[in-house]
């Protein structure tokens, strides 16, 4: 870090997300955007004059080779993510990365590798541990006041064509499990504050032209009981996004990202519960904060790595499931 303290930010990704970093990293005191990556070295300036951050560099190697660079922001495709964690950390570089950290356990497995053996910051970016309507809920739970029964879930986009969230051309694939459901599993374990021990899920058919499945159902249990319901789609023609609906034994709340309701769809102000009501903010502040304090941050790689466990547990049932000659399929799977 400079003398004076300021964190200086390489944000790779000019995209919807990247947008969102930018001005994010915007308000928080003491921190620097000193360089942007995104696919061209083009639209790279086009983002830094946008945001007004930094400057466009042409790739991550560029910026990872900066003096002015101490931790990096990857906003990027997925396929990325874990590929260019490691690069970061090899170069020195504190990271933070976009959910989901990787789309396999062995890539998950060699990032949380790689971040012990440099003993640098490395988080991802599991939203809903900083959404303040999640936090709300949280610290009753910690409080004492509130036990989770029950976690049900909505996850439903429209994307029967390869869109990105601006509605673009996007040059890869999302997937309903290694992406939008690792949202929900991280989220459930750390709001039951008990780990998840059982763990189905099922799919609908292949879409022919993106190869994934369009829909995708999962059951989680965790340790202490508590039960999670997901339901997930890119086949819905409706309202978009996720909603999660908390069912515990003192009292009943729906979330919507930061904003967070009664069972009765009553507003409850969560303005107090952090120094900013954008959750994607907060996260930024967890990582800027944890760079400077030289701490594990929330949702470090280590901490987030049994969400990961989770996911592949379910791809390996999702895939039985799939193979004809994969003999007697299993009905679920226990999780360790």
């Amino acid at each position: 870090m400079s003398d004076d303290q300021t964190v200086r930010i390489a944000l790779a990704g000019g995209g919807a997300f990247g947008a969102k970093h930018a001005a994010a990293l915007n308000r928080i005191d003491g921190v620097e955007v000193t360089a942007v990556v995104s696919s061209t070295l083009e639209s790279a300036r086009r983002f830094a004059a946008e945001q007004g951050v930094g400057r466009g560099v042409a790739t991550l190697e560029e910026a990872l080779a900066m003096d002015d660079v101490d931790a990096v922001i990857l906003a990027t495709p997925t396929p990325l993510h874990a590929a260019q964690t490691l690069a970061c950390l090899e170069a020195g570089k504190h990271v933070q990365v976009e959910i989901p950290l990787a789309a396999s356990l062995a890539d998950a497995e060699e990032c949380l590798a790689a971040q012990q053996r440099s003993g640098l910051v490395a988080m991802v970016g599991h939203t809903r541990r900083f959404n303040p309507s999640h936090q709300w809920v949280r610290r009753r739970v910690q409080a004492g006041e509130y036990r989770l029964q029950q976690l049900d879930v909505q996850t439903y986009f429209f994307r029967r064509t390869n869109l990105n969230a601006l509605g673009q051309p996007r040059s890869w694939t999302d997937h309903l499990l290694w992406h939008h459901a690792a949202h929900t599993v991280d989220l459930f374990a750390y709001q039951a504050g008990s780990p998840i021990v059982q763990a189905h899920a099922v799919q609908g058919p292949i879409h022919p032209a993106l190869g994934i499945a369009m829909d995708m159902s999962i059951q989680l249990r965790a340790e202490n009981g508590a039960l999670c319901t997901l339901s997930l789609s890119f086949n819905n023609d409706g309202p978009l996004g996720t909603s999660f609906r908390y069912i515990g034994d003192t009292g009943t709340y729906l979330a919507r990202y930061d904003d967070l309701f009664t069972g009765r769809d009553e507003q409850i102000d969560v303005r107090g519960v952090d120094v900013s009501t954008d959750g994607i903010e907060l996260q930024d502040r967890e990582f800027v904060a944890a760079v400077r304090e030289g701490r594990e941050p929330n949702a470090s790689i280590a901490q987030v790595l049994p969400c990961y466990r989770t996911l592949a547990d379910l791809e390996e049932q999702l895939d039985a499931f799939a193979d004809p000659g994969g003999g007697v399929h299993p009905v679920s799977r226990r999780c360790g």
